[in-house]
């Protein structure tokens, strides 16, 4: 058996929670939640879009937390 210098057992790269970005949509639906916040009163776009955004990114950066027991009516 030969050796190079590499581990027998396969490495796995786990996927960082900073690389999910969110999607278009998810950005405009959140940027048009934003605006009916303002109760659809005139705004600034592309202000909507990038707090929109930064939202999001903020949010994919947390962890989750898992959902607790359903709780079922008596």
């Amino acid at each position: 058996m030969s050796k190079n210098g590499k581990s027998s057992s396969p490495t796995v790269k786990k996927p960082r929670a900073a690389e999910v970005r969110p999607t278009r949509e998810e950005i405009a639906l959140r940027a048009y939640q934003i605006y009916l916040e303002r109760s659809g009163a005139p705004g600034n776009a592309l202000e909507d879009w990038t707090r929109a955004e930064r939202e999001l990114l903020e949010e994919s950066g947390k962890p989750r937390r898992k959902p607790g027991p359903k709780l079922v009516a008596a």
